[in-house]
């Protein structure tokens, strides 16, 4: 008979230290505190509602919903208190029968599968689409209505006959009346009662001004050269001339020869009768 150990003697010792392994509350518990911070300050990092945060330090998980929310918290948490996460995850997946399985993907598509409902006629929009039909043809009518207003000054303010009626009786047309776009033989047949100024930019550009007797603006802009502009008064024309060395004019009929210099400003005024600049 052999003296010494038993063969149970020489078993060796189990390893406690699951056992002395803290929880996963308590470990994020420890953490927290020697991080300094609070159960708000950590609620305030995360957006982790508070009584969750106090019931996994509790190691009380239900609060939380289910494995899947459990587990991001137990990320979120350890995150914030500055340990790695992946030992307690491991340790609650051991405490709660493995990870959870993925959701399978056909389920999530079952919705896209429902037949959409049937709507009947949107009889709002097709009442805002007439509305706005109506206006943009009011508005497109009133545009249209605006630029004959302004065509029909713009003849009038060059020296144009405003034209009859179709219900008035013919009248014969007077020989000295000028035409809406009056030609040099036009001009050479103007009226005697009216002073007649017929602009013509011959050698360049040149930005004009006229007015009637009554102050009343004729034309103010930009006339570029090969263009005309005709303007008539009862009385006098003024007229100024931004570069009088590019301009040709024609008074009463009879053109004007004048030695004007290019870039030069001219400031002429002109009645009926012979013309003479005022």
């Amino acid at each position: 008979m052999s003296i010494g150990n038993s063969p149970e003697d020489e078993r060796p010792f189990e390893d406690d230290r699951e056992e002395a392994r803290p929880s996963i509350g308590r470990a994020l518990q420890q953490a927290r505190i020697t991080a300094g911070l609070t159960v708000d300050d950590v609620t305030n990092a995360t957006r982790v509602r508070l009584p969750i945060v106090h019931a996994i330090e509790a190691d009380d998980f239900a609060p939380c919903g289910g494995d899947v929310y459990a587990r991001g918290h137990i990320r979120t948490l350890a995150r914030a208190v500055g340990i790695d996460p992946a030992p307690l995850l491991a340790q609650y997946d051991a405490a709660h029968g493995g990870r959870p399985e993925p959701t399978a993907p056909a389920p999530l598509f079952e919705a896209e599968r429902i037949r959409p409902e049937r709507r009947g006629p949107n009889w709002t929009a097709a009442m805002v689409a007439a509305i706005v039909a109506v206006v943009g043809f009011v508005g497109f009518t009133a545009f249209r209505g605006g630029d004959a207003e302004g065509d029909a000054k713009t003849q009038v303010a060059e020296g144009s006959t405003p034209a009859t009626s179709n219900t008035a009786s013919p009248t014969p047309a007077k020989p000295n009346d000028p035409e809406p776009d009056p030609t040099d033989s036009a001009i050479a047949a103007a009226p005697q009662d009216k002073v007649t100024v017929r602009v013509s930019a011959v050698d360049g550009r040149s930005w004009i001004s006229a007015k009637d007797h009554n102050g009343r603006l004729l034309f103010d802009g930009l006339l570029r050269q090969g263009e005309s502009k005709t303007f008539q008064d009862s009385e006098k024309i003024n007229l100024v001339l931004g570069d009088a060395g590019a301009i040709q004019l024609y008074v009463n009929g009879k053109k004007i020869d004048e030695d004007w210099q290019p870039g030069a400003v001219e400031r002429l005024t002109y009645t009926k009768g012979d013309p003479q600049a005022g």
